[in-house]
């Protein structure tokens, strides 16, 4: 076991005693200011892995780097206005993905290239699914508030049961396939339990939070460091959050003056969720640009 997971298993245990003994709106405070700190935190930094990924980034202007990268997060944003149900299914589809890359990079995969990125994309969407099986109504309504179109017609449990079977297969694919998986398997297995039992004691947020920061944020931050500086260490953290700090406050200042223009819970929430889904898109396709480049 990893210390990555280590710390993971004591966050989320950690997580479930908050549940047990503070009230939900405690829980969704907490969830916030973990995803408001490290959550944006490690999608901040995508300039510099961009000019790091390809060298010939260094060519083109800063100001010229940075319209570019805004004008695809505008994008993403107009799409919320203008088809927003295909902007959340892409935002979900996207998330899905890069959740598991994150999780399964170091995946040993010498057979069929497409499998590795198949098998990712199933993880994440099943432990997505799997937050919103325990929460329905409360997503719902969000996603009502965010396309206007009720979507209690979709059986989620049906989807959690289609990609556990699927992911249940890809596993019994990895077994014979990769000795590093093998060994891990229990260990993966005990996790999906462990977020099982967060995702239906907690709340929405605060289920969210706990796998977005410490079983994703956290590691992906490690390994941007490692990317940018070789290594990771407390003195290689300050450098990155340096160079990240004014974009993140940026961010930090919209959520800021967007809650205190929309002060209703559930719009709030959706516009939350449309904020982080047109940083996600740019991120998402910044760091497959980097586990490439590591593995290239």
């Amino acid at each position: 076991m990893s210390k990555n997971s280590n710390l993971s298993i004591v966050a989320s245990f950690s997580g479930l005693w908050i549940t047990s003994f503070f009230a939900q709106n405690f829980q969704i405070i907490l969830g916030f200011i973990l995803i408001f700190s490290f959550g944006i935190l490690h999608g901040a930094n995508d300039l510099v892995l961009l000019k790091k990924i390809d060298v010939s980034k260094r060519s083109i202007s800063f100001k010229k780097l940075i319209t570019s990268y805004i004008v695809v997060v505008s994008a993403s944003a107009l799409l919320f206005i203008i088809i927003p149900w295909l902007a959340l299914l892409l935002f979900i589809l996207v998330s899905g993905y890069h959740f598991g890359e994150q999780h399964w990079q170091e995946l040993e995969n010498d057979t069929v290239k497409w499998i590795k990125p198949l098998f990712q994309f199933n993880y994440g969407i099943f432990i997505l699914l799997l937050l919103f099986v325990f929460h329905i109504k409360e997503v719902e309504e969000i996603v009502f508030s965010i396309i206007r179109i009720n979507i209690d017609f979709i059986k989620i449990a049906y989807l959690v049961l289609f990609f556990g079977c699927t992911l249940i297969m890809f596993f019994v694919y990895f077994i014979f396939k990769s000795v590093k998986f093998k060994n891990s398997m229990i260990e993966e297995l005990l996790y999906l339990v462990v977020f099982t039992i967060l995702f239906k004691v907690g709340s929405l947020i605060w289920g969210f939070a706990l796998y977005f920061i410490f079983w994703h944020s956290i590691p992906s931050l490690q390994d941007q460091i490692k990317f940018l500086y070789g290594k990771y260490s407390f003195q290689n953290f300050k450098l990155y959050f340096k160079s990240a700090f004014i974009y993140w406050i940026t961010s930090l200042l919209g959520i800021v003056i967007l809650y205190l223009i929309v002060k209703d819970e559930t719009i709030f929430d959706a516009l939350f969720f449309s904020f982080l889904a047109a940083i996600t898109f740019p991120h998402a396709w910044v760091i497959l640009k980097m586990f490439t480049k590591k593995t290239g």
